[in-house]
């Protein structure tokens, strides 16, 4: 198992952390997700986890990877 991190930009509250984690989760291979507001981090854990489609998640929910 890997672990991928990324910062996500424009979450504000846990409504934006909860949205980012349920979009998150449902891409293929993701097997965790850790989204903390305060430092705008998105830890994944996981087997082959493609960050095209992390990126596509985290925009499916209003937000960017930066």
């Amino acid at each position: 198992m890997s672990q991928h991190n990324y910062q996500v930009e424009g979450m504000s509250c846990a409504h934006c952390v909860a949205a980012v984690s349920e979009q998150v989760s449902a891409v293929r291979g993701v097997e965790r997700v850790a989204v903390d507001l305060a430092s705008g981090s998105l830890a994944i854990e996981g087997e082959v986890v493609d960050a095209a489609e992390v990126k596509a998640a985290v925009e499916a929910a209003g937000y960017a990877l930066v």
